[in-house]
């Protein structure tokens, strides 16, 4: 398994069009250029080149086709890899692995009230956060694992926040026993993998410079 992160530049953002975008598929260099902001062009086209540095670098995979599950989730055509990318404000990560992987990120906003988002969470979480000492910290911890594993489970959004309770980086959904890890990458973000085989590792973050 390998994670690999950046950081968004407007300075590069130009740069970075014109050294990667007309390496991938037509639809996708589209796609990219229909973004109204930088930032949302410059995540989504270097969680790709995450994606394909990682391939190259560590699996020596030099071109793939990306296609769409049943359930809408993105795999390699003819590879048994898996991946997931995640960005949130400045950050963007891909993770790769040989057994199906979630990854998620986020910023921790100091102006996230968790009280907001009692409703999806089981009582027993909430009670965690509430008494900690660190709220807003404990919050994305909690977020970025239920996220991570319903990356994992391939469900999306169709899997309830509280419908599943994460215990010692454990919890199962639908009698499927999934795995959490933690992953420090950058102290004003909260990161976690997710998979249903046990043995995360110990894997160091790579970062990308671009």
């Amino acid at each position: 398994m390998i994670i690999l992160f950046t950081f968004i530049s407007e300075e590069k953002h130009q740069y970075i069009l014109d050294r990667y975008l007309k390496s991938f598929p037509e639809d996708f260099q589209q796609d990219i250029l229909k973004y109204r902001r930088w930032q949302d062009a410059q995540l989504s086209l270097l969680g790709r080149v995450l994606l394909q540095e990682g391939l190259k670098s560590h699996y020596h995979i030099d071109e793939v086709c990306i296609e769409r599950s049943p359930d809408h989730k993105p795999y390699l055509k003819g590879h048994p890899l898996h991946f997931n990318i995640s960005h949130s404000k400045e950050l963007v990560v891909c993770a790769i692995a040989e057994f199906p992987i979630g990854i998620d990120v986020e910023f921790m906003d100091p102006k996230i009230n968790y009280l907001d988002f009692q409703f999806q969470m089981t009582e027993q979480e909430f009670d965690k956060i509430n008494r900690s000492e660190d709220q807003i910290r404990a919050f994305f911890s909690y977020w970025t694992q239920k996220e991570s594993v319903m990356k994992a489970h391939g469900g999306g959004m169709m899997i309830p926040l509280d419908s599943f309770e994460i215990v010692n980086s454990e919890c199962k959904i639908e009698s499927k026993k999934f795995f959490t890890k933690d992953i420090f990458i950058d102290e004003n973000y909260q990161s976690c993998i997710a998979s249903g085989d046990k043995i995360l590792g110990n894997v160091v973050p790579h970062f990308l410079p671009f």
